[in-house]
This record gives C-alpha cells, sequence and structure tokens, in this order.
C-alpha cells in the first residue's frame, strides 16, 4: 500500500470526527491570538517605564490587567482544545482496535494460518499505539504550531516589514532540512515496524513453547536466534533514531539563525529611532515564537512517518479479503438430517502440490465414518473442508443434497459439533467453558453434560468446582482433564452430525473406554465421522475410509477391509 492511499485511509478515519476537529481548530486560533497579544502587551508596558521615576503606573495598571485576561483565555482555549484533540484521537483507535478485532473473526482460517501470530499481535497493539502517538500530536501541535507561524508572520510584518522580510528569507532552510530528513526517516522506520512484528511473533512462539525448548536444551540455540532478530531490530531502530534526532539540531540552529538576525537587524532600527525598545523586545518575542513551532512539526512529522508506517501495516490486514460465505444464507434455525455426499473433492495448501484428490463417497444419514491413514495423509485437512475452514479447489461436499457453498458458514457449523486432538479454552470459570457458545444454558444442565464426558468427577474435587479459573493455555489442568471439558461442552448440545478428530487421544484407557461408551449413546441416529488412530476405537464404524498419500485407497466395513488385506490389514497388524 503506497504513502498516498494510507494518508487517504487515515483521512477516512479522521472525516466523521470533523465537526470536533473544526471547533479544536477554532480554540487552537483563540489561544494562537492570546498568546500573541502577550509580547505587544509586554513590550507596551516595557515602553510605559522610560527610566527612574518616569513610570505611568495607571497605563501599567491596564496593561498588566489585559495580561492576566489573556493568559486566563490562553489556558482556557488550549485546555479545551486539548481535551477535544484527546477525545478524538481515543475515539479513532478505540474504534480502530475494534475492527482490528472483528476482522480476526472474518478472516478465513488460512489468513490466519499462514501469518505468525505475533505480528498479528503487534499491528492490532504495537502499530495501533503508534498511529494513535502520531494523529495525537498531529492534531494538537500540528494545528498550533502552523497557526502560530502564519499569524506571529502577520503581526511582524504590521511592525516592521524589512525585519520581517529577513525571516521569511530564512524559513525555507528550516522547511527543506526537516522536508529531507523526514523523507529519509520514513523508509527506516516502515522496517522497523516490520522488524518489529517479527521479533514479536518470535517471542510469542517462544514463550508458547518454553517446555519443549527445556525439554530439549536448546535454550542456547534460541537465545542465538533471539540475539540476530533483536540485533537487527536494533540497527533497524538506531537508523530510524539517527535520522529522526537530526531534526531537532538542524531545525534549532536555522531558529538561532533567525534570533540573531532579527536582534540585530532589530537593534539598527532601534537605534535609528524606527522602533522602540519595548517594541524590539516584542519582535524578539515573535521570533522565537515564530520559530518554536517549526522544532514542533519537525518533531510531528518524525512521529507522523512511524505512525504512517504503522498505519500502512494496519490497513493492510483490514484490507485482507475475508472469508467467502453464501450470498443467501440458509435460515440458522434449519437441522440437517445427516446426508453428505462427497464429489470429486480436490483441495491443496501449496498448489504446486496434490494433497486430497479424486475423493467421492455417499454417507447415509445417521452412519459412522472412521477415517484412518498414516500422518500427514490428509485426514485432519478432510475435517477442516467439511467445517468450511477451507474452501475446496474442486468438487462439491452436498449436505441433505444442497453444495456446502450454498450454505451459510453459521448455519453449517451450528449442525456440526467437534472434538478436536488440540483442546482450546479460555481464561474463565469451568462452568463458562463448557457452556461457550450456547446462551441460557442452567448450572444442572452444565452439570448433566459434565457427567455424560466423565469431568464431573475431577471438577468436583477442584477447591471453587465449576467456579474454578482455567489459567492462560489451561496451565492448571491437565491434558487429559482439558479434552474432558471440551467433549463436556460437546455433549451440552448434540447436533445431528459430530466429528471426532483424536478426541480421546489425551485421555487414560480405562476413562477412554468409559467415554467411548458416552459416545456411542451420542453418535446414536447420527452422522458421525471419527479419526483416530487407535484402530480399537473404529472396528464398528458403519464406513472406514482409508487414506494415503491425499486419496481413499480403501473403504468398506472393519470385517471387509480386513478380508481384502490390503493396505487396512498391514496398518491393523502392525
Amino acid at each position: 500500500m503506497n504513502n498516498k492511499e494510507i494518508y487517504k485511509r487515515i483521512a477516512g478515519l479522521v472525516k466523521p470526527h470533523a465537526v470536533k476537529l473544526i471547533f479544536a481548530l477554532l480554540f487552537s486560533v483563540v489561544s494562537v491570538i492570546s498568546s500573541l497579544f502577550i509580547p505587544v502587551l509586554t513590550g507596551r508596558a516595557i515602553d510605559e517605564m522610560i527610566g527612574a521615576g518616569l513610570v505611568n503606573f495607571v497605563g501599567l495598571t491596564k496593561i498588566l490587567t489585559l495580561f492576566l485576561i489573556m493568559l486566563l483565555i490562553n489556558g482556557l482555549s488550549s485546555w479545551v482544545m486539548t481535551l477535544i484533540n484527546n477525545k478524538v484521537t481515543f475515539t479513532i483507535i478505540r474504534d480502530l482496535r475494534k475492527r482490528l478485532f472483528e476482522k480476526i473473526h472474518t478472516l478465513p482460517v488460512s489468513y490466519i494460518d499462514s501469518h505468525g501470530h505475533g505480528d498479528l499481535l503487534s499491528r492490532m497493539i504495537s502499530d495501533v499505539e503508534r498511529l494513535s502517538d502520531g494523529l495525537l500530536l498531529g492534531f494538537s501541535q500540528l494545528f498550533v504550531g502552523v497557526l502560530t507561524i502564519v499569524a506571529t508572520l502577520v503581526f511582524m510584518l504590521r511592525i516592521n516589514l524589512w525585519i520581517a522580510l529577513a525571516v521569511v528569507v530564512l524559513t525555507p532552510v528550516s522547511l527543506f532540512a526537516a522536508s529531507f530528513i523526514s523523507r529519509k526517516t520514513y523508509k527506516h522506520f516502515k522496517k522497523q515496524a516490520e522488524l518489529q512484528g517479527g521479533l514479536t511473533s518470535f517471542i510469542n512462539e517462544t514463550v508458547g513453547a518454553v517446555r519443549l525448548i527445556k525439554s530439549f536444551g536448546a535454550q542456547d540455540i534460541e537465545k542465538e536466534k533471539f540475539k540476530e532478530k533483536n540485533e537487527e531490530f536494533s540497527k533497524a531502530n538506531l537508523k530510524a533514531l539517527f535520522f529522526s534526532s537530526m531534526t531537532n539540531p538542524v531545525t534549532r540552529f536555522v531558529n538561532g539563525l533567525v534570533y540573531a538576525t532579527v536582534a540585530v537587524l532589530g537593534a539598527i532600527v532601534a537605534i535609528g529611532g524606527g522602533i522602540s525598545i519595548g517594541t524590539l523586545s516584542c519582535f524578539l518575542s515573535y521570533a522565537n515564537q515564530y520559530t518554536k513551532p517549526f522544532n514542533e512539526i519537525s518533531g510531528v512529522i518524525t512521529e507522523f512517518q512511524n505512525a504512517v508506517a504503522c498505519a500502512g501495516r494496519i490497513f493492510t490486514y483490514l484490507e485482507a479479503p475475508d472469508m467467502k460465505d453464501t450470498d443467501a444464507p440458509m435460515d440458522d434455525a434449519v437441522s440437517f438430517s445427516g446426508d453428505i455426499e462427497i464429489k470429486d473433492l480436490c483441495f491443496s495448501y501449496d498448489k504446486t502440490k496434490k494433497l486430497l484428490y479424486d475423493i467421492s463417497f455417499h454417507v447415509k444419514p445417521g452412519s459412522h465414518i472412521a477415517i484412518v491413514g498414516p500422518t500427514g495423509c490428509g485426514k485432519t485437512t478432510f475435517i477442516n473442508l467439511l467445517m468450511r475452514f477451507y474452501e475446496p479447489d474442486g468438487g462439491k461436499i452436498l449436505y441433505d443434497g444442497i453444495a456446502s457453498d450454498s450454505i451459510s458458514k453459521s448455519t453449517l457449523r451450528k449442525n456440526i459439533g467437534m472434538v478436536l486432538q488440540d483442546t482450546w479454552l479460555k481464561s474463565v470459570s469451568i462452568a463458562d467453558n463448557i457452556a461457550y457458545g450456547r446462551e441460557n444454558v442452567t448450572r444442572e444442565e452444565i452439570i448433566e453434560a459434565a457427567k455424560k464426558s466423565h469431568a464431573h468427577s475431577f471438577i468436583s474435587r477442584l477447591e471453587k468446582g465449576y467456579d474454578t479459573i482455567v489459567s492462560p493455555d489451561g496451565e492448571n489442568l491437565s491434558a487429559g482433564q482439558k479434552q474432558l471439558i471440551c467433549i463436556a461442552r460437546l455433549m451440552l448440545s448434540v447436533p445431528p452430525i459430530l466429528i471426532l478428530d483424536e478426541a480421546t487421544s489425551s485421555i487414560d484407557t480405562r476413562t477412554e473406554i468409559r467415554i467411548n461408551r458416552a459416545f456411542k449413546a451420542l453418535m446414536e441416529g447420527r452422522t458421525s465421522f471419527i479419526v483416530a488412530h487407535r484402530l480399537s476405537t473404529i472396528r464398528n464404524s458403519d464406513l472406514i475410509l482409508v487414506m494415503k498419500d491425499g486419496n481413499i485407497i480403501e473403504q468398506g466395513t472393519h470385517t471387509e477391509l480386513t478380508e481384502k488385506k490390503g493396505f487396512y490389514y498391514s496398518m491393523l497388524n502392525s
């Protein structure tokens, strides 16, 4: 995404708050004008004190009164302007974070799988914070800075044309320096944001796999990898900081040059009687006020370059294509009978390599289908296609004679219940985890579901029972206990189609026998797909699909396949 497009998108974020920003601009005008009257009043006050015994106290009192009024107006208008700018910025960032979080739920699973989770977190947290800083500085300092420059120049021109023109001639030097440095800075800030995303992703993965790293004694390897990534990020960070830190000294040098020019020219004009000492004092104050915003604006430009680089990453994420869904979704209340037909199904993650191809079979309602095969043959991928986590490259999946791409994902998934090998629990109570995705569920229904999955026993032994809070990643529960809670979640509301992908892989043999009995009752009259490595769990299936190298090479009952003495038979013997 090019800079022009990024600026356009930022403008789109700001547009709904245009009225508030206009009010902020008006208050900034009041703040600037009142601040510019203060040097005028200071100059007049100096002129009222001609010498010893020659002080006009009456005139001085009036000037000081006006001075205090201007200070109050300046302070009040600055406060209101800052309040509006902060509110606008934080509202924009709040809404942007909401959009970013909602985007996660509309992205296809393939996008999430192909991007580092740490990089996505970096876009949603670090990049948003930097955009927030850039917008806030832009609203608060850029408005006031530009207005101060323009208004101060007008005031100086009214006082003395030639001194003001000398200031104007020196101004482009500061602008050129700031512009040159900002162009150099942007590319380094862009690279810095990208490397930070990669570093965050690496740290996120390391924290998640800390037990694995320690068990293999790979701490030194991971430290070395981190050192390389951290060093690369530090170098990019240093380059960005080097160029951005040049801005302030360069503009300060130009500002000092402007001040010195005003002082010398003003003194020459004052000696010749062209202006009073008070007016010279006023002019010097204006010279300071005129040059100060250039420092601030240059800082804002540098920060904004960083914000734009981060905004580009944010907008690229928001522009990622959403998952496909049907244009005419079915009613969510529709319930399938469980009739499923697969016709010439083809799919691969890498389109240059075949994974699943030419898969065809028909499943009658209430049938129990087992899917077996060696690791990497495509069993879980096939399940992902049934759930529409991925879309097939060719062929069709028909539910009750209706193509899956003609059924809304919400309708489809409400008719399919899943228990996967990988457990997923939220950091809430066990009761809330069991009731996840269901509304108006009573505690009695939750307990009944836990009893069916044989989870009630261990939950009751916990100090807070069903109100026990699951720690992040479920660290306060064993793998088997987490699996039982996931099974209880399915037991709570059983849809017409079930998918059990290694559902009992983390459970001891005795509990597995009891759960299989519960599953048997659960699957009665429901179409069920069972993915398992342990062949003992699938002997009684109505149909066994044997997969190898992405295709179904054998299908039939356990007895039929055993009699064929083919691949299934060799797996059974091994």
